[in-house]
Order: structure tokens, then C-alpha cells, then sequence
């Protein structure tokens, strides 16, 4: 290995049974949620063949259900021998790169989905529910035994597939960990009471796929620390439980993750709001007991130095980096090759991975438009322009400077013009909310490629419609944005498109809060008419945490409500009241006159007159698209992309912008 490796722990030797690791770099299990037909087609086929072929040295593929009791998505797989030759055909492929290759077997217990399974949830002692105000069923020794066979001829159908081996779902309080659990498992047979018995469960499943599988099979666990209840496992008592299962050679790596499908769902994928890898800590502490085992540690790592910090530091053997290796897929091989500020950064935003997920669609990634469409855009890879030209790109916000990236990368000479002082729009003004800021490092990434790229970048440049005409580009991309719309119209009231008062005094958008352009005064009114989303309610938290006294008036039925989406809106809410911003939710304001707000109860129709300094706004804004009227006609080849076709999110203006520069 060269001196100058910058992560030398990353790409030091490692074996897992047997195998040699390329590195020490995971790409873990979660659900891309891409089948089709519950196989795992096209769709799949690129998204792993793109992290094997980006220097993952393990994949380890998404959790699949061996039992009808176990379904919790519609994107399941299939749990038949049908599955085989579609993941052998991404096994062999991923192999070819040199990747370990392994899948994740679970069973989320009393925490199931009935309107997917179509059965009842399956549990050690029938406790309910989490996800649901549903009960589950106290599995019988017959149902325990089926779903140990299950398990097994999951294992087989995966090594039929190609697979070195596979991963035991065991944490996250899903069935597994219920059986661990004193809280969970009740039961007085031989499957509860003592440890041995509690851990009779996991133990018969690994059993019976080393016999089965073979002895040079992998046979991984994915497991959390201590429970958060009183009364439950605590690290102590899953040190235990590890040591034991480690002692009896019960597993081949342990992958420690953070969180609980119980209350801690955020944990699982922390968002901007951890600041530090979640991962680590708790690995660190198996690792002080596990002697014969890897440890992976996951959760917020991200970086290719975190995580060989990491690994120096003795808390891990190895790191899994799920997230960050969907935003950049070839993070592994740009560490390797010492380019790590070419690696595109996942800024933990969850609004396309899990996001989408949440929603059930396949998953995709604001960073990162790729996500989802490795196969047909193969991946990260942008072919040669057949005829470079001259690309002026108006507008340096998301669209502006993916456009501008991809066109200079295919060997488009680029132009790209911003009237203000710094490039990133209204993103930039989102990095300046409260835990936001690694929005500013997908800003700096950009520069940093930008100039790389010999993009011409003119900062403080408005140009006009003549101006434009006057150039002697060949095409011309508008990506000119949305402004915030001043009238505070208000969905709840269709027919009103202005709010009475609006034009008075003491009134102002979010974007004006957070480019400092006004200074609110101590009490503050924030209409929010965007269900909770980041302009609202970032901005609520930008001004608790400056000290004004905040009230959020908002149609929505919870405060935040959009955010559930991205698994922040529980951490956006206990924020809320740790920072005393009061949110009056299924509510709208009527009328503003500069100093006093009428509030209207939208089930009841009932009204109340409040006093406050400051009139906020955070409502859907503006198309600003007056030079694609302008240039309508021009004769040039001219694109509109982004805000400036309609307002919405940054995640549809990095599309937009990657699919034209693409095309260009």
C-alpha cells in the first residue's frame, strides 16, 4: 500500500470467511424498494452493479421476508425459488467487480403491516403493535419451528442465487431482538425465561444454515445496542448476548446500527439533526467483547474519513456507508484513489431515500438523480458530447449548476451566469437554518467540480433578454428559479388570492428572514401554507433560536407534517417545544393589520384576534420565468428547467438538470 494512501485503514487486508474484502468500505442492507413483480429485475441490476463497480468491497442487499407473516412493504421480494436466477445475474455481475456478496433475511415481528402480508403479525408473547393499533399473534412451538425452516430455505435459495452468504435481521426491536427482549418475550417455554432460551431462536436458524449452507457460508447479524425502556436490554445485556453468540461462533460479522422500529425510527436513519456517527459508540462497545466476529459500524459515518477514523480508533473492523454510497456510488474508489472532494456528498437530507421510500416508491436521491435509473443512464457515467458547444446556463441554483456540471463533463464549453455574489440560490439559504449546514458542502462540492471543469462561473451577472441575444452561445438553459410569492395566499380559502392586510405593515417572507434582508421583531406570526416543509418550518428554528418568540399557524394536522416524510419531523417536533415554538395546527389566518392577526379555526369556523410584531409568510413561490417569455421566439435553442417552469423542490431541479445536461 502507497504512503500517501489518505485512509489507510480503509483499504487495509481484511478477510470475512474465507474472503479477502477489496476494502473495508459496506454497502448495507435497506430497501431500494425497485421490484418488480416482487423480483428483482432491471431496476436492481444497475443499482448494485453501480456500487460494486464504484469499489464497494460488501453488499449486502436488501432485507427480504422469508415468511408471508414477514411482508411489511409491497416492494418485498418474493420468498420462492423464482427470485434465483434474477440475483444471480446481479451476483455474478457484482462478483466480477470483486464484491462480497450478501443478503439480509428478516422478520419484523409484532411490528408488521397487515394491509401488505395479508396475515396476522407473528411475535414471541402477542404484544402489540408498534406501527398500528393492531395486536399480534403469540407464535405456537410449530409456527417457531416454521419460521426457523423458513429462514434456512431462505439462506439456500440465496446461496442458489449467488450469495457468499447472508445477514440475520436481528435489531431494531424487530423479531430476533423481540425474542432477546425481556420486554418483548414472555413466554415460559424453552423459546423465554433465561438467555439460553431467549437466544434459542436465533441460534437454531444459524444452525440450521450452517447445515445446510456449508460451513464456508457467511452468516452475519445486523443488530443495535441497548434498548430505550426501562426494563429492557441494556448494553450490558446485549454485550452478553453478543459474547455468547460470538463464543459459539454463531456469527461471522455483526453490523451495529442505532434506532428501534419502537420509538426511535429517526435513529435508524439519522438525518442532519445527529451531527456525529451514531454507528460507532455502540460498535466500539462490541467490539470490547466480540473476539472472533468483524464488527461493522453504521449510521451517520458518511465520509470516507469518518470512517477510517473509525476503524483506527478501534471502534470498528468495518464501516457500512448506505447512504453516502447511494449519493456517490464510486465513494469507495474516489477514498482509494485519493480524490475525496470528488465524492458527491450525502448531506442526510432523507427526502428520496427513505423518503420515497415512506411513500412507496423506489427509492432516488436529491443528490444524485441517478438513484433509481442506473440501468437505462448507466449510472454515473455521461457519454461525450457528439458536437460540444457553447452552453449558457442563467441561474446558479440547483438546476443551474447540475446542468452545468454534466454539459462541461460530456465537453460542452459552459457558461454560467448568477446575479448574486454566491452560487446555490435559495439552497444556500436553506444551509443557514438550524442543523442544515451540510447543505453548504454540496454547495462547495460544486465549486470544487466547477472549476475543475473549467466552467466559466460569473458571479453578480443579470443578464437580460438582449443581453442573452447578444452572446454567442449555442444553447442557452434558463434555470432562473421561483421567487416567494407576497400575496399569503392560503390553500384552506381557494377563492381569496391575497390575504386582507397583506400589503400593511411588518410582513415578510422566510426568504427574506433567512438572507438577513429583515430583522423580525420579538413576537413572531409564521403563516405556514407548505404542510410543515423545510421553508417553514427551518425558519421557525432559525428564529427560536435568535430569540424571538415564535407561533406557527398552519392547516396541517401535526406540526411538521411534510418532514414525517424524511424521518425528521419527530426530531423537528421535539425541537419545537424544547425551543418553546408554539404551532397552532388545523388553523388558518384571516386577516393580518400590522399588528394583529386573525385566526381561524378551519373544522369549527371559529375566530381569535392575536397580537404579534411580525408577519411571516412560507407559502408556495413564484415562477420567475420572464426570459423564457422573452426569448419565446428568438430562434435559439433555449431550455427552461427547474423553479422556472414551476416551483417545487431542489430534488426536481438536480433532475432537471442532470437529464438536460445529459441530452444537450
Amino acid at each position: 500500500m502507497s504512503d500517501s494512501q489518505p485512509f489507510p485503514h480503509l483499504f487495509s487486508p481484511v478477510k470475512l470467511k474465507g474472503h479477502d474484502l477489496k476494502c473495508r468500505i459496506v454497502f448495507g442492507a435497506h430497501t431500494p424498494n425497485m421490484s418488480e413483480d416482487g423480483l428483482p429485475a432491471d431496476r436492481h441490476f444497475g443499482y448494485y452493479r453501480e456500487r460494486a463497480r464504484g469499489g464497494a468491497g460488501m453488499i449486502v442487499c436488501e432485507p427480504t421476508p422469508p415468511h408471508d407473516t414477514a411482508i411489511l412493504i409491497r416492494g418485498n421480494l418474493r420468498h420462492d425459488d423464482s427470485v434465483i436466477p434474477y440475483w444471480k445475474k446481479i451476483t455474478d455481475e457484482c462478483h466480477s467487480h470483486g464484491t462480497v456478496m450478501c443478503h439480509q433475511v428478516y422478520h419484523v415481528g409484532a411490528h408488521g403491516d397487515q394491509d401488505n402480508s395479508w396475515s396476522p403479525y407473528w411475535s414471541p408473547s402477542g404484544q402489540p403493535s408498534f406501527h398500528d393499533p393492531w395486536g399480534s399473534h403469540a407464535m405456537t412451538e410449530g409456527e417457531i419451528e416454521e419460521l426457523i425452516t423458513a429462514f434456512v430455505e431462505q439462506a439456500l435459495r440465496d446461496q442458489k442465487g449467488g450469495f457468499d452468504g447472508v445477514d440475520i435481521f436481528a435489531g431494531y426491536s424487530c423479531l430476533v431482538d423481540q425474542f432477546w427482549s425481556p420486554l418483548a418475550n414472555k413466554r415460559e417455554d424453552r423459546w423465554g425465561g433465561s438467555l439460553d432460551n431467549r437466544l434459542r431462536f436465533v441460534t437454531e436458524i444459524v444452525e440450521g444454515i450452517r447445515k445446510a449452507c456449508g460451513t464456508d457460508f457467511i452468516v452475519g447479524m445486523t443488530v443495535s445496542g441497548a434498548e430505550p425502556y426501562p426494563g429492557g436490554l441494556s448494553m450490558a445485556d446485549k454485550q452478553e448476548i453478543f459474547a455468547r453468540l460470538d463464543e459459539r461462533g454463531l456469527a461471522d460479522y455483526f453490523s451495529c446500527g442505532t434506532g428501534s422500529y419502537l420509538n426511535q425510527f429517526s435513529k435508524i436513519v439519522p438525518s442532519m439533526h445527529f451531527d456525529t456517527p451514531l454507528g460507532p459508540p455502540d460498535a466500539a462497545e462490541l467490539k470490547k467483547v466480540v473476539k472472533h466476529a468483524l464488527v461493522t459500524a453504521e449510521a451517520r459515518v458518511k465520509t470516507p474519513a469518518r470512517a477510517d477514523a473509525a476503524i483506527e480508533a478501534g471502534q470498528c473492523d468495518l464501516v457500512s456507508i448506505v447512504r453516502g454510497q447511494i449519493a456517490d456510488p464510486h465513494l469507495a474508489n474516489k477514498a482509494r484513489e485519493g480524490r475525496a472532494d470528488d465524492v458527491r456528498p450525502c448531506i442526510s437530507c432523507n427526502q428520496l431515500c427513505i423518503g420515497r421510500r415512506i411513500r412507496d416508491y423506489h427509492i432516488s436521491c436529491l443528490v444524485n438523480p441517478s438513484v433509481g435509473r442506473e440501468t437505462p443512464w448507466d449510472g454515473d457515467a455521461l457519454a461525450p458530447a457528439e458536437t460540444p458547444r457553447h452552453v449558457l446556463v442563467v441561474g446558479g441554483g440547483p438546476a443551474g449548476l447540475e446542468t452545468a456540471r454534466v454539459a462541461a463533463e460530456r465537453g460542452h464549453r459552459v457558461t454560467l451566469a448568477e446575479r448574486s455574489d454566491e452560487l446555490g440560490g435559495q439552497f444556500r439559504l436553506a444551509a443557514g437554518q438550524p442543523e442544515r449546514g451540510e447543505i453548504g458542502e454540496l454547495l462547495t462540492w460544486y465549486q470544487i467540480q466547477l472549476e475543475k471543469l473549467q466552467v466559466r462561473v460569473q458571479l453578480r451577472t443579470e443578464l437580460s433578454a438582449d443581453n442573452i441575444c447578444a452572446s454567442d452561445a449555442d444553447v442557452v438553459v434558463l434555470t432562473t428559479g421561483s421567487e416567494p410569492s407576497r400575496n399569503g395566499f392560503q390553500r384552506a380559502f381557494p377563492h381569496i388570492e391575497a390575504l386582507p392586510g397583506i400589503d400593511g405593515d411588518n410582513v415578510c417572507t422566510v426568504h427574506d428572514v433567512l438572507d438577513g434582508s429583515v430583522v423580525p421583531g420579538s413576537n413572531v406570526l409564521l403563516l405556514d401554507d407548505i404542510n410543515g416543509w423545510w421553508p417553514a418550518t427551518g425558519t421557525a428554528l432559525h428564529l427560536a433560536q435568535q430569540r424571538h418568540m415564535v407561533t406557527v399557524v398552519t392547516a396541517a394536522e401535526k406540526p411538521a407534517a411534510q418532514l414525517d416524510y424524511s424521518a425528521t419531523g419527530d426530531t423537528t417536533r421535539e425541537r419545537f417545544w424544547k425551543m418553546g415554538v408554539e404551532v397552532v395546527c388545523g388553523h388558518a389566518v384571516t386577516r393580518w393589520d400590522g399588528a394583529m392577526a386573525t385566526i381561524m379555526n378551519l373544522y369549527t369556523g371559529d375566530t381569535e384576534e392575536r397580537s404579534f410584531d411580525t408577519l411571516v409568510t412560507a407559502t408556495t413561490n413564484t415562477v420567475n420565468d420572464h426570459l423564457t417569455r422573452q426569448l419565446a421566439d428568438e430562434g435559439r435553442e433555449v431550455h427552461s428547467i427547474g423553479d422556472t417552469v414551476a416551483a417545487r423542490t431542489a430534488s426536481m431541479a438536480f433532475y432537471e438538470g442532470r437529464e438536460l445536461g445529459m441530452r444537450l
